[in-house]
């Protein structure tokens, strides 16, 4: 992807320069490319964040059984992604215009758009505003809501669904989560086929944007990457480490001394469930956590909490709107928000997940689909500092919890 992204950089940067024929007619012969991949990506968007959907929700088995741990955990979860949501929307409005776009090239984005699939136009032409959004996220048919591209309606019905599989007997339960397990075990390597072709696909939709626009594309990418790794310091300096040094009384310094292998790994790995096994030794080791705190936690952790994939989406869905010219008010940011909150508890261990997750905040709020191309080329190093954050997440809540349950971590 690195490699696609650098490519289509230079080539769109040179054919800018020189204005030479023939690098142009190539930076352009490439969209179609760009916009098969793309279709590619959108085809398995809503079973992808469905069948994730459920099995994030239905896995937890009876929701009577969770008890006060469980609830204490989901309540910690959930306050710290809403919080990440309001830093990443705040730190991408103050700096994101740092590297806007003029308003003839946003017109020229908007207008490349306009070729993408049903998928989002359809989208844009039925977004809901005020109440009428409200009343639209419960769908009076799920199919249609799905057909149509309407993403959040679809989220909200399989949540409901998942929520009364927990009712139901073990045995009828795990019946249906083993569907859904399996439905986006297929999805999930269909998605790893198709970004086999992503540095082709990424270099097809980077290269005639850079063309057409130069140097002022480049430099809001990397305003943008800028913003995602602001907002995750403000994130962990500001909202996990006083957690940890005021809810779980523990030391910052003994907390970043247990958690910096886990922090690590996450950063190299980008996978919170491959650092599983580096945080539970954490925990119970270094911490002093009791097993069966850090044994529910950080498992449910790895699985349903990514405050920092959610800080990044929202900087991103600013980004893209920014770079589109898609006026962004308090209803789209609401609605972002609502989508970013409810995908990043459901987010496919693949890579550039959380940018593929992105795709019901692009539809609530009309953001055109190749906005998501972009973000998986730029994605590297948002995706380092977003794992870490995550497996930072982790630990703190499990020191919160053990606290909070009464045990001594000091």
């Amino acid at each position: 992807m690195a490699a696609g992204l650098l490519a289509g950089l230079v080539l769109g940067l040179v054919a800018a320069a020189t204005q030479n024929h023939v690098l142009l007619a190539v930076a352009n012969g490439l969209r179609p490319v760009g916009t098969l991949f793309l279709n590619l990506l959108s085809m398995v968007v809503i079973p992808l964040v469905a069948s994730a959907v459920f099995v994030g929700v239905a896995g937890l088995g009876n929701l009577r059984r969770l008890g006060r741990l469980g609830l204490r955990t989901l309540a910690f979860f959930w306050g710290t992604t809403l919080v990440a949501i309001v830093i990443g929307f705040g730190v991408g409005a103050i700096i994101l215009p740092q590297g806007s776009v003029g308003p003839e090239q946003q017109a020229a984005l908007r207008a490349g758009a306009e070729a993408e699939s049903s998928f989002v136009r359809r989208a844009v032409e039925q977004i809901p505003s005020g109440t009428r959004f409200l009343v639209e996220l419960v769908p009076s048919n799920p199919l249609r809501a799905a057909v149509d591209g309407h993403l959040l309606p679809v989220i909200i019905f399989v949540t409901i669904l998942a929520v009364a599989a927990t009712t139901l007997p073990d045995e009828k339960r795990l019946v249906l989560t083993d569907l859904a397990s399996a439905t986006m075990a297929a999805l999930i390597r269909i998605v790893h086929w198709v970004l086999l072709l992503a540095p082709l696909g990424i270099c097809a939709l980077v290269a005639p944007m850079v063309a057409q626009f130069g140097w002022s594309m480049v430099k809001a990418m990397g305003v943008y990457v800028l913003a995602v790794i602001v907002g995750i310091t403000i994130f962990i300096a500001g909202v996990l480490l006083p957690a940890v040094a005021l809810l779980a009384r523990v030391r910052i310094s003994r907390f970043l001394r247990a958690a910096l292998d886990s922090m690590l790994m996450g950063f190299s790995t980008t996978s919170s469930l491959a650092t599983l096994p580096t945080m539970l030794a954490a925990a119970e080791g270094d911490l002093n956590i009791s097993r069966g705190v850090a044994g529910l936690v950080l498992p449910l952790g790895a699985s349903i909490n990514r405050p920092g994939g959610a800080l990044f989406q929202s900087v991103a869905v600013l980004f893209v709107a920014q770079l589109y010219g898609v006026p962004f008010g308090f209803a789209e940011v609401f609605q972002a928000g609502a989508a970013v909150f409810l995908t990043s508890m459901a987010v496919a261990s693949v890579p550039a997940a959380s940018v593929v997750s992105l795709a019901p905040a692009f539809a609530a709020t009309g953001l055109p689909l190749s906005g998501l191309a972009l973000l998986i080329g730029l994605d590297r190093i948002p995706d380092m500092v977003r794992t870490m954050t995550n497996v930072t997440g982790h630990l703190t809540t499990a020191v919160v919890i053990a606290t909070m349950e009464g045990e001594t971590l000091e």
